[in-house]
């Protein structure tokens, strides 16, 4: 992969409180040295807290508010996991609404784990073939969704993956869709 895959690209990480530590750094990381710019959205200013499974990691600053996001200023958007995470931003219908425009504009989108809850808020998995963690199969086919139990798909520019233990597959998936761009 050539260090600059990525140049020039925008990459969005929309995560809250309790987003799961490694599913946003590791993927940040990856686009970063593949060249883009990366910046966390979230429902409110100031900073989010991570977790490591159920303990309190690091915080992180949030560069921009969902309220105060444009979809069409980045290339791509990134939704890590956690359990609290994504059952914040499902409930906030500035999250939802950025999250619904990249799909309505055909730019790529990364989930992991806990991550579909909020494109199933959206509405957008109707249709397609996504994996998550196994907990929301349920959830994922009764919004229209194909679930699948792999380490990671890819479904016209939807890429997912199950667990943390799937990031460096999750991570080196995001780039080379990202890279693509418009689907």
């Amino acid at each position: 992969m050539s260090a600059t895959t990525l140049q020039g690209k925008r990459i969005a990480f929309l995560a809250a409180d309790g987003v799961e530590e490694v599913e946003y750094v590791q993927p940040r990381a990856g686009v970063e040295k593949a060249g883009a710019t990366a910046e966390l959205v979230s429902v409110k200013p100031g900073s989010i807290q991570s977790f490591n499974h159920l303990d309190h990691s690091k915080t992180y600053d949030v560069d921009v508010a969902a309220a105060d996001a444009d979809a069409g200023s980045y290339d791509a958007l990134v939704l890590p996991g956690g359990v609290a995470n994504p059952d914040f931003l499902r409930t906030d219908a500035d999250a939802v609404r950025f999250v619904r425009a990249f799909f309505d504009a055909g730019k790529p989108v990364g989930v992991i784990c806990h991550g579909p809850w909020t494109l199933i808020e959206a509405d957008v998995v109707r249709g397609r073939r996504i994996t998550s963690w196994p907990s929301l199969r349920t959830d994922l086919v009764n919004a229209g969704a194909r679930w699948v139990d792999e380490e990671c798909v890819t479904d016209n520019g939807l890429v997912s993956s199950r667990r943390p233990d799937d990031l460096p597959a999750f991570c080196a998936k995001i780039v080379e869709e990202f890279a693509e761009g418009r689907h």
